[in-house]
């Protein structure tokens, strides 16, 4: 059967970018990430490697194709205008690659206790302490190769301990509601994505913590009247959740703006019960915005208290 094959490279920023725009067009299963392997790279590309994956999407080749195609390029466009991938290239071709050939990592480490896993692998834990993630390929954000994601964990692993509360707010694939629950805390994953639900379900219970984890489609206060916050289809009729000081901690990896908007609702949200609780984690934008995220948080009364960075990405931590 012939298909269309549409490939390009990315960032590590941009891989979740591309799986959750082409969501409604793409099946997960005709979506491979290859590593990147230079070809025809110049002096200066050689010296700095812009790019980290190469993603492949496949179509069937058929009466619609063409139509698919032009869609999907124009949900990628600025991703390619802002530099994040490479301009998409279209070929036809006889079969799909194999999952032999699909990126499978078998151990990625984040921070000092995490490794990301594929449900499959077999690992044999190298420390007493490391906490497992397990997580299928999905067409939500969060796989543990984006840069906010990896960020998110860090402060995880700092700053949660058992028992404590914790609203996840955009939840996406669910790997840190999973990340939490191994730290011994109880986690409401909220996203108003219904993909998003049903992948941070799958990872909820691959992982086995359903006892810890409860997944809701939703938003925390005024979040529902902001539109879906991945830049998706319009949504409707989602839930809204008025939590007052319901939560020792409220980690949202959600975009700038939904932060700015949202920074009275995550004050009512959480409540002071001990020194460690009334703890913000915010991520997923860049420092581009983090001095908006940071003035909003502090006029809604919170105060910083920690940060991790990797390139331009920035995830802060405040408290109330």
């Amino acid at each position: 059967m012939p298909w269309i094959e549409l490939s390009l490279d990315t960032t590590h920023e941009a891989v979740d970018w591309v799986r959750t725009l082409v969501a409604e067009t793409i099946n997960i299963d005709d979506i491979h990430i290859t590593k990147y392997a230079a070809q025809n790279l110049d002096a200066e590309d050689i010296a700095h490697p812009p790019w980290s994956f190469t993603i492949r999407l496949y179509l069937a080749y058929d009466v619609h194709s063409r139509l698919r195609v032009e869609k999907i390029v124009n949900l990628l466009s600025p991703l390619y205008r802002t530099g994040l991938t490479t301009e998409i290239q279209t070929t036809v071709v006889e079969e799909k690659l194999t999952n032999a050939d699909v990126l499978n990592p078998v151990a990625h480490r984040i921070g000092k206790r995490f490794v990301v896993l594929a449900p499959d692998v077999l690992y044999q834990s190298q420390a007493a302490d490391e906490i497992i993630l397990r997580l299928k390929t999905s067409l939500s954000f969060g796989s543990g190769l984006h840069p906010a994601t990896i960020l998110s964990l860090q402060l995880i692993e700092r700053h949660i301990v058992p028992k404590m509360n914790v609203l996840d707010l955009g939840a996406g694939s669910g790997i840190l509601s999973v990340a939490i629950a191994k730290l011994g805390a109880t986690v409401l994953a909220l996203d108003n994505d219904s993909i998003a639900v049903q992948a941070a379900q799958d990872a909820v219970h691959l992982n086995k913590v359903e006892q810890q984890v409860t997944v809701m489609e939703g938003s925390l206060g005024c979040g529902s009247e902001l539109g879906h916050w991945m830049g998706g289809d319009s949504i409707n009729n989602v839930p809204k959740i008025e939590a007052i000081e319901k939560f020792d901690v409220v980690v949202a990896n959600i975009l700038a703006r939904m932060h700015t908007a949202l920074a009275n609702d995550y004050q009512k949200a959480l409540r002071q019960t001990n020194p460690q609780s009334g703890l913000l984690i915010t991520s997923g934008f860049t420092t581009d915005h983090e001095e908006d995220v940071n003035r909003a948080l502090t006029e809604a009364g919170f105060e910083f208290v920690d940060c991790e960075r990797l390139n331009e990405w920035v995830a802060l931590a405040h408290r109330k």
